[in-house]
């Protein structure tokens, strides 16, 4: 029988030459999954045989990981603020990145709760995530608010244009234990009726991508829903069509914080600034120091101090 070692090795070298970028990485994790230990057992126990069994499932994952399908949607599954969530085809796989916005969110409820008393009958805060897919960013929100005892004074919305997407989104929620916590919804980018009244905090990761740069994505993407990758000619078509809502969709001191490309800070700026009466775009870099999260809000909103967790 092969050892674990020789296997990683192997797999290894047949990623690499596929082309793969974390070719070690992916082997790892793909041998893993199909002997039902994680990477540390791996590295700790290198000289151990593998059974046939194992082999050959390590081997059907090599196979469709050669073909540019993603680990992620190999394993079923993709780790995303410390929680594992269920992804597939009908989701596009969150990104490390996205972290980002879930950490302003959490940071943005939490001063709007403690910056002022809330007397017994006060609304809840509206929490919208836009363009749910797996659901990640809006359970992601719910579950770590609950650890801090927020989530009661919080009404949240998840909201997609995709069925598919929003089955993905309800069984990640049952998962998770906040299905009855978050309210899904279809709709094209915010509802109508009683679901969209005002938002208090409107979250977005839109497509950003512009439709050229979609096919030069590496072969992993083309398998994620094109819908939730392209967008327009300059990518930010579907995330202009959100701004334009905004004076209707938030409350008067209400905040919106979208998910944007590296580069797309000055035209969301020149986008915000279009917007009718005085509004605000505050671009936030993540941990490589790249533009990441613009906040829109109006320009009288109060400034929220920095580092409030």
């Amino acid at each position: 029988m092969p050892a674990v070692g020789e296997l990683l090795n192997s797999g290894t070298a047949r990623l690499r030459a596929a082309g793969s970028d974390s070719a070690r990485l992916d082997a790892e994790l793909l041998l893993g999954l199909a002997i039902g230990a994680d990477r540390t057992t791996l590295i700790a126990h290198s000289d151990a045989p593998v059974g046939a069994d194992a082999a050959a499932a390590y081997e059907r994952g090599l196979v469709r990981r050669e073909a540019g399908e993603p680990v992620a949607y190999i394993r079923g599954l993709k780790e995303f603020y410390g929680l594992a969530f269920s992804v597939d085809s009908r989701g596009l796989i969150p990104r490390p990145e996205t972290e980002l916005l879930v950490a302003e969110a959490e940071a943005e409820v939490a001063w709007r709760l403690v910056s002022a008393p809330r007397p017994a009958g006060t609304p809840k805060l509206r929490v919208v995530d836009v363009g749910t897919g797996s659901g990640a960013i809006a359970i992601a929100l719910a579950a770590t608010l609950r650890k801090r005892r927020m989530l009661p004074e919080v009404s949240l919305l998840a909201v997609d244009s995709s069925a598919d997407a929003l089955h993905l989104a309800r069984e990640n929620a049952v998962a998770h234990g906040v299905a009855d916590e978050i309210e899904v919804v279809e709709a094209d980018l915010l509802p109508v009726g009683p679901a969209g009244a005002a938002f208090d905090l409107v979250l977005a990761n839109l497509p950003y991508i512009p439709s050229a740069e979609v096919d030069r994505l590496p072969v992993a993407a083309s398998f994620e829903p094109r819908a939730a990758l392209d967008g327009g000619p300059d990518g930010l078509v579907v995330i202009r069509r959100l701004l334009v809502l905004l004076p209707d969709a938030l409350t008067s001191t209400g905040t919106a914080l979208v998910e944007i490309g590296f580069d797309q800070g000055p035209a969301i700026e020149t986008a915000v600034a279009a917007l009718p009466g005085r509004w605000s775009c505050r671009v936030q870099p993540d941990l490589t120091g790249r533009p990441r999260v613009a906040r829109v809000e109006r320009s009288t909103n109060p400034v929220r101090p920095a580092g409030v967790r």
